[in-house]
């Protein structure tokens, strides 16, 4: 099995590809610097560029094409340029994908398409599962684009798999973010804390990715998401209790709003309570369902106070 990888140097890409290699997959890693590819991964996975010399010709029934492809979201204040970047950047990306599958000798056995459960927009209360449509606000409207900017591959007859994910706990990440504040006692959740966390592990991510591309019946939208979805403020509590350090101090709503404009509405506070029911029903298992057991497992004794 072969996997053609766009974003395969970022956050869940490099955890993708260590997934993959693990079980035996080939990789292929799309980039505009096949050089950076080598420095990432050292030998064993292939750097090749965008333009499609060369990998064309390795698509077919055991190849799998995977789409991460994206500008970070929570870099810093969205302007209207960054705002463009983040929508084009997926957008780009996706056609340029479909575009090379089009040309190409022979089709991939699956497509695999990352998306967000921002597709659902800014939620209150009510669990999510896949059968909801999109929601209002900015980040729908990108998870929009970015899922539509790739369906044109279903009619090649290649079956594509959409991966709507939510907030990815690893050695990086959102987490690597949020840490410093809990560890220097001022710690706590961003404005009123009732808004929805739907996280996952980063192991649970890449198995679940990996899971969805050797199914050869799945198709369609999965929401990447541990079974247990929490309010803000429990996350804030597990994560400081995890950590030994005060969890009670909120970031003020207004402040956040001055720091950061619409991002701070849209992703500090505001969220969803996505659950993956697909997946589940798919026969999934969850190796960090619950939070208390992934936090342990990512700052657990001897790295939590570190």
């Amino acid at each position: 099995m072969r996997a053609v990888i766009a974003g395969g140097t970022g956050f869940i890409g490099q955890a993708l590809v260590a997934e993959l290699r693990g079980a035996g997959w080939e990789i292929v890693v799309l980039s505009r610097s096949p050089a950076k590819v080598a420095e990432v991964f050292g030998h064993g996975v292939i750097g090749m560029r965008w333009d499609g010399s060369g990998w064309l010709e390795l698509l077919g029934p055991d190849t799998a094409v995977v789409n991460l492809a994206g500008e970070n979201i929570a870099a810093g204040r969205w302007t209207a340029e960054v705002k463009r970047r983040i929508l084009e950047s997926r957008v780009n990306a996706g056609r340029a994908l479909v575009k090379a599958v089009a040309e190409a000798p022979a089709k991939p056995g699956v497509f695999v398409q990352a998306s967000a459960v921002g597709y659902y927009g800014p939620r209150g209360t009510e669990p999510l599962d896949e059968g909801e449509g999109a929601g209002n606000g900015y980040l729908a409207e990108v998870c929009r684009a970015w899922e539509a900017s790739t369906a044109e591959v279903e009619a090649m007859g290649v079956r594509r798999v959409i991966v709507r994910t939510g907030m990815v706990l690893g050695n990086g990440g959102a987490l690597a973010r949020m840490l410093p504040p809990f560890r220097y006692f001022v710690g706590g959740p961003p404005g009123s804390g009732m808004q929805g966390v739907s996280w996952i592990h980063l192991d649970d991510e890449v198995r679940a990715i990996r899971f969805l591309m050797e199914n050869p019946v799945a198709r369609g939208a999965y929401n990447l998401t541990a079974p247990a979805p929490v309010r803000f403020r429990r996350f804030a509590r597990i994560l400081g209790q995890t950590l030994g350090r005060p969890y009670r101090l909120k970031a003020p709503a207004f402040a956040l709003r001055l720091l950061f404009g619409e991002m701070a509405d849209e992703v500090l506070l505001s969220g969803q309570l996505a659950l993956p029911t697909r997946l589940v029903e798919a026969g999934y298992e969850f190796r960090h369902p619950d939070l208390e057991g992934a936090l342990a497992d990512l700052l657990g004794k001897g790295r939590a106070a570190a």
